[in-house]
């Protein structure tokens, strides 16, 4: 009797653990988060599960680093890396309008027409003003995040540098092929006094540039915090974040740009055609000012990848998670 008692102590143990191994089995998100970067052809790709999230650009045969290829969930890209009639857009980028005392007026947003002139409207490598990546200096991947930190350089005239730029970039595996970029630019002005001269109109902090099938001009939604639609109520007015979506081939699908909060308000650049990103601080934002030698300025966003529509991606509960601390 004592031996049967015990077999069906043990037999229950066991039907215990099988059961939380079949539960977590089930509940557990065994997706795996991978960076491969290649350094010959300069492109790196996060992927999850072997499928790529997006690819960024950083060889010296392009005026800027951007990121592109960028997918959506279903795997379309959703970013146009050139488009007519702005062959400089790059997809998702971060440039400006500088100057440094003595120096010409600089501007990186226009950097691709400082390259060589191949034809009308069309330019080449070298360019005389780029962005310039100079080395990563991590590259990790930690369970659901993978994390990205690099160092790039602002040079004019080819090699006379203007400013110094660190970005730390850490991308959060949400479900279903779903992800959040967290990133934030961060420039130095390590060499001397920069001056900066961005307009109201030709910047933003990032730039994201939609591909055509979802922009707004072929149907796409631009959305903001505030409830507002399309660009013209959305162009230079404040956001938390933005959302812009579409149906494509059947498939409802968005990105949304998050600002993170800063204590000021933050206009915004959205465009039909798919451009759009926020800019810096009201106080900054088409006002010339200066950037003294070793001060540095920062901005800091998320971009949210989604299923659905603005609604069914629970993009407001996402933000608010966004700048709860909730992804780190």
């Amino acid at each position: 009797m004592r031996n049967v008692k015990l077999f069906n102590l043990i037999a229950a143990a066991v039907l215990v653990l099988v059961s939380i191994s079949v539960f977590l089995y089930l509940t557990t998100d065994t997706t795996q988060m991978k960076i491969i970067n290649n350094e010959d052809s300069a492109k790196l790709t996060v992927l999850i599960d072997e499928q790529p999230l997006f690819m960024y650009q950083y060889s010296q045969n392009w005026d800027l680093t951007h990121f592109w290829p960028l997918h959506s969930p279903s795997g379309k890209n959703m970013l146009i890396q050139m488009a007519e009639p702005f062959p400089h857009h790059r997809s998702f980028w971060f440039a400006d309008t500088v100057m440094i005392e003595g120096e010409r007026e600089v501007s990186f947003y226009y950097a691709y027409t400082s390259g060589e002139k191949i034809e009308e409207n069309v330019y080449g490598p070298p360019f005389r003003d780029h962005i310039k990546h100079i080395e990563f200096m991590r590259l990790d991947t930690l369970g659901k995040k993978a994390i990205i930190k690099e160092k790039l350089l602002w040079e004019m005239d080819e090699t006379k540098p203007v400013l110094e730029e660190y970005r730390d970039i850490r991308i959060h595996n949400l479900k279903n092929r779903e992800y959040l970029i967290d990133i934030t630019f961060t420039l130095t002005a390590a060499f001397t006094d920069v001056f900066f001269l961005s307009d109201t109109i030709h910047y933003a902090w990032p730039f994201l540039r939609m591909h055509p099938d979802f922009n707004e001009v072929n149907g796409g939604i631009i959305t903001s915090d505030n409830g507002a639609v399309g660009e013209k109520a959305t162009d230079m007015q404040t956001a938390k974040w933005i959302d812009y979506s579409n149906t494509v081939q059947g498939v409802t699908e968005g990105l949304a740009v998050f600002q993170w909060p800063d204590g000021q308000d933050h206009k915004w650049l959205t465009r039909e055609y798919g451009c759009f990103g926020p800019r810096r601080p009201e106080d900054q934002n088409g006002l010339p000012f200066t950037l003294y030698k070793g001060d540095s300025i920062s901005q800091r966003v998320g971009i949210y990848v989604h299923q659905g529509d603005v609604k069914t991606a629970h993009v407001e509960r996402i933000y608010e998670e966004y700048i709860s601390g909730k992804f780190k």
